[in-house]
């Protein structure tokens, strides 16, 4: 009897040691991620969207939490994620000298958690220079206001910047001795973004001239900045551009893309005008096009259009900070926004833009912008129209009534390199 009881016992604690041992297994299972993987709350069944959206929203930060609340009950579209995202922002600064920044750019900030862009691009502007009446301490204070309101938490949130210096960060004009005439806002732009605590969190290709001239690359896109803080690149500065776009490492990846402060060419009221975009802009875009990039994103004119010339796209940048400006046509109130850029390298058009104007959190229909701005130095089309061809079809032009072509344009898919 005693020898029974006693495999009995052997035997239930074997069975019950089996039964806990499985237990631990699934609880584990459904707690951890594999390596490499980040472990999510996986979706309760029975939950509703709504609720599972709700779930969603509660675990952001209190200030994207807030600013979603305060955009009820519209909401903010959060477009569908392909294969990459890029947030695109520009224009940050506000008067000469300023170290405070627009509501507006930190709005755009706390908003990133909700997007979850895979990197963050801005098309310059990033602090308020090129006053020779600003001290060296003054500028200093500038970067240190962009690095504590922009920079910093970026990289709290682990988020690579890709930016190109505007002319309030680094000009490069020249003086008739052919020295630069803003020398001290680039010494110091120059070593506020190589202290290794200012690191921006690239894969870099190549820092030729950081930050004036670099390649990095993210998602296999390839990525140039040049220094379109004037109107002219250097002859030995555009034998690099060349010499970087054939080399393999740009030709294999799946896409190129161009980050400059310029425009190639004048979309705004007040910046179109010599000076105010790159020199010899139709060369430049031959170039371009030549190497197959398929992007050239831009700031400077304070002002969103979604444009092309040829197969080349032209995203002119949205501005958070300060002196949004109108396009040269229709009669849009000047705006303030920002771009999200969906990238699916099984799609021929490549990307999708989602635009909001920041201070309603409305997306920005690019269908109701004008079919084309015809500025001093060639026709922008925005990017769904195809360019006339042919002869006896005018282009479009500013005194076209509300900006709105009327002429024998097609809409069609947008002239792109398809990766």
């Amino acid at each position: 009897m005693g020898s029974k009881r006693f495999l009995t016992g052997i035997g239930l604690g074997l069975i019950l040691s089996l039964c806990l041992a499985c237990t631990h297994q699934v609880l584990m299972a459904g707690s951890m991620a594999a390596p490499g993987e980040v472990a999510v709350s996986q979706p309760v069944a029975g939950q509703s969207d709504q609720q599972q959206a709700e779930d969603a929203v509660a675990e952001l930060p209190a200030a994207t939490q807030a600013i979603l609340a305060a955009a009820a009950p519209h909401g903010v579209v959060n477009p569908p994620r392909k294969d990459v995202r890029l947030a695109i922002i520009s224009d940050l600064n506000s008067a000469y000298g300023s170290t405070h920044y627009e509501p507006e750019v930190s709005k755009g900030l706390n908003l990133l958690p909700y997007w979850q862009p895979d990197l963050v691009i801005c098309g310059g502007d990033m602090v308020a220079g090129q006053k020779n009446s600003l001290t060296a301490d003054q500028i200093r204070a500038m970067w240190a206001a962009f690095d504590r309101e922009v920079a910093a938490p970026l990289r709290q949130q682990q988020l690579p910047f890709g930016f190109t210096m505007g002319n309030h960060d680094g000009s490069a004009a020249r003086g008739a001795n052919g020295q630069f005439t803003f020398q001290l806002d680039r010494d110091l732009a120059t070593a506020y973004w190589t202290d290794p605590n200012h690191d921006p969190g690239l894969t870099f290709i190549d820092r030729y001239d950081f930050p004036f001239y670099y390649t990095f690359e993210y998602g296999d896109i390839f990525f140039m900045v040049w220094d379109g803080s004037s109107h002219r690149i250097p002859e030995d500065k555009l034998a690099w551009v060349e010499r970087s776009l054939a080399s393999d490492r740009a030709q294999t990846a799946k896409a190129r893309m161009l980050i400059s402060h310029l425009p190639l060419y004048g979309i705004a009221i007040g910046r179109d005008r010599p000076g105010e975009v790159m020199a010899n802009p139709d060369q430049l875009r031959a170039m371009l096009e030549r190497y197959n990039v398929h992007t050239y994103i831009s700031g400077h004119q304070h002002a969103y259009y979604p444009g092309h010339r040829g197969n080349l796209q032209l995203l002119h940048t949205g501005i958070l900070g300060a002196g949004p400006r109108a396009l040269i046509a229709g009669d849009r109130a000047p705006w303030k926004g920002l771009t999200i850029v969906d990238i699916d390298f099984a799609d021929p058009d490549l990307t999708t833009y989602t635009t909001y104007n920041i201070q309603t959190l409305e997306t920005v229909d690019d269908e109701a912008l004008p079919r084309s701005l015809r500025g001093h130095n060639g026709t922008v089309f925005r990017r769904d129209v195809a360019e006339p061809t042919g002869q006896g079809q005018p282009l479009c032009s500013r005194a076209a009534g509300n900006g709105v072509c009327t002429d024998a344009i097609r809409a069609i898919g947008p002239k792109i390199y398809a990766a």
